[in-house]
């Protein structure tokens, strides 16, 4: 990544290193050459990870064919009409003057043609907190100038209370369906940030999760194969990102992301992965590199800091003096191997119970843990120094389920005839919806199979005397959640959104009492809809958090109306926060 300084003119030979070279007057600097292909801002453009003095501005300018590589030019400005009279004047030369701000890198295929830079990281050259900022790249080819779409960013506040309203999605699976939910909030004037909690690519091939759906919609992923290579990676992020409704989702506003598994492969660990194949997909730790650099490559991130360990993109922002949001990595750091009751299901039933016991009671070691020991003694600190600061909230960018839940017990809610209609549609959910009958944990990738890591979790936050708000993907259904430690005190409160494309429990059990059928079993779960697809509107202010929940009406159709289906909120406490408590929409 390039650190770029105010109204300064860096030539940068690679991504990640700053020339020495600073223009300072660049309209009267000798203008790069012309590239020797012909040009385009296939990928749209992108920002990320701002703070209230930097952001992290994205784009990748697609050759027509392999090059060594080119100078491409970012500029940054309050006036959004500057950007529209450059587009219309098309000069020769890409160092215009009158832009505000602007700097010079290059894009090359050691990075995929990708560019990313951090606008107001030095020192004596920061942006302005709170502020909207135009941005847009531009190139020079054969044909002439060559302009990206023109991209909108704001900066976080430095201090103060005001109001801060974020997206939260998580899960978009191309061949699952249109992109509806990132274009409608898109179209939306009222948010502030995106708040993406993974799975923002899925690996599986055209014989896999989705094809079906995808070859009817003509949305089958590219590679055809699952994606392992390198170029397997940048390739399923091209697609992605040539979707126009994505463009117009990440040109609206700032994102702040993290990883879940998919992005890698699906429930990935620290040694391995559910769906990594090492005797014929090679070495787990080379390609969880490979996934990590393409995605780094590709999402407007901070690279991790020199020194630390691939994937370290756990990080945290100040959102003035109202919330801090940790963004934390819970795959490839740390994450203990994973648990399954696969181990139990092919056993005969008597033998069932005593197998399952096991694998419980594995889930409460110690030794087990999430996030990783530099992981969790960060969060500790970052909760202490949060509230020291006096900020009000203290939000975790989170993605899976950290609630305790208990499946509801199918085989007795459900009639014959139901669990028939179920095994003939998906035969694959009959060994699920047996086991719920043992009244277990209902996911071990989830929290519930990390939980002394998550009492640990818990016991930070109440040292602290932070009040936790948790944000959670994952699960392809929406969540309102009251987080209780072992000892029945309430730890703070978790929002799930539900997914962008993939699909939730409701296909699988597609019963509209499994909503009311969940929250009553389990204590923490409020509000439970494992139907339709959306992302949850959060809206942060000093006296309260509430979360919208937002659905779209259809994405196998281009067309769809939005709705809030329902919304939940939380008030501060003297220390902690108050129950949940559901407001009329």
């Amino acid at each position: 990544m390039v650190d770029l300084s105010r109204r300064g003119f860096f030539g940068v030979g690679a991504i990640g290193a700053l020339a020495a070279g600073c223009v300072s007057s660049p309209g009267a600097a000798t203008p790069p050459a012309a590239a020797d292909v012909t040009l385009s801002f296939a990928h749209g453009v992108a920002s990320g990870d701002a703070t209230s003095s930097a952001i992290v501005l994205w784009t990748r300018v697609t050759p027509a064919s392999e090059t060594s590589g080119f100078a491409v030019v970012c500029y940054v400005t309050e006036d959004r009409a500057e950007l529209d009279a450059l587009a219309k004047a098309a000069p020769d030369n890409i160092l215009v003057a009158g832009i505000s701000r602007m700097a010079q890198v290059s894009a090359s295929p050691a990075s995929d043609y990708t560019v990313k830079v951090d606008f107001g990281a030095v020192e004596g050259a920061r942006l302005s907190p709170d502020t909207t900022y135009h941005y847009a790249f531009a190139a020079l080819d054969a044909e002439g100038f060559k302009l990206s779409p023109i991209g909108t960013a704001r900066t976080l506040p430095a201090s103060g209370t005001a109001p801060f309203r974020a997206a939260v999605v998580s899960c978009s699976n191309f061949p699952f369906g249109y992109f509806n939910a990132y274009e409608a909030i898109a179209q939306r004037d009222d948010v502030d940030a995106l708040i993406h909690l993974g799975d923002y690519i899925y690996e599986y091939g055209r014989d896999g999760y989705g094809s079906e759906v995808g070859a009817q919609l003509g949305r089958e992923v590219e590679p055809p194969h699952e994606i392992v290579t390198l170029a397997d990676y940048r390739q399923r992020y091209a697609q992605y990102r040539s979707d126009p409704k994505l463009q117009a989702a990440h040109a609206r506003c700032v994102w702040y992301l993290s990883w879940d598994d998919h992005e890698s492969t699906n429930n990935s660990y620290r040694t391995g992965a559910q769906n990594h194949q090492p005797d014929i997909e090679g070495d787990w730790s080379d390609r969880k590199a490979r996934a990590v650099q393409a995605y780094l490559e590709w999402m407007p991130v901070r690279d991790p800091r020199p020194g630390m360990a691939v994937g370290s993109i756990y990080r945290s922002f100040e959102i003035g003096d109202l919330a801090t949001l940790f963004m934390l990595e819970s795959r490839l750091l740390g994450r203990s191997d994973e648990l399954t009751y696969a181990a139990a299901s092919d056993l005969p039933e008597a033998e069932r119970p005593v197998k399952i016991m096991q694998i419980v009671a594995e889930a409460q070691s110690e030794q087990r843990t999430m996030l990783g020991a530099p992981q969790e003694a960060w969060l500790a600190d970052g909760f202490k120094a949060s509230v020291a600061a006096g900020k009000r909230w203290q939000v975790l960018g989170n993605q899976v389920i950290m609630a305790r839940v208990v499946a509801p017990n199918m085989p007795e809610k459900l009639s014959g005839e139901q669990l028939d209609a179920i095994y003939a549609k998906a035969p694959y959910a009959k060994p699920y919806i047996e086991f719920t009958k043992y009244g277990l944990p209902w996911n071990l990738d989830a929290w519930d199979g990390f939980d002394a890591a998550r009492e640990r979790l818990y016991k930070s936050a109440e040292s602290a005397e932070a009040r936790l708000v948790t944000l959670t993907g994952d699960t392809h259904t929406a969540w309102a959640n009251e987080l209780y430690d072992k000892q029945g005190v309430r730890r703070g409160v978790e929002f799930g959104c539900t997914s962008i494309t993939s699909p939730g429990l409701g296909t699988m059990l597609p019963v509209p009492q499994i909503n009311e059928w969940m929250a009553e079993r389990n204590k923490e779960v409020a509000y439970y809809d494992a139907f339709g697809h959306g992302f949850t509107l959060l809206t942060i202010t000093e006296d309260k958090v509430s979360a919208d929940y937002v659905k779209v009406s259809d994405i196998l159709k281009q067309d769809y109306t939005v709705e809030t289906s329902a919304r939940f909120s939380v008030t501060p406490e003297a220390s902690g926060i108050g129950g949940l408590s559901r407001e009329t929409i």
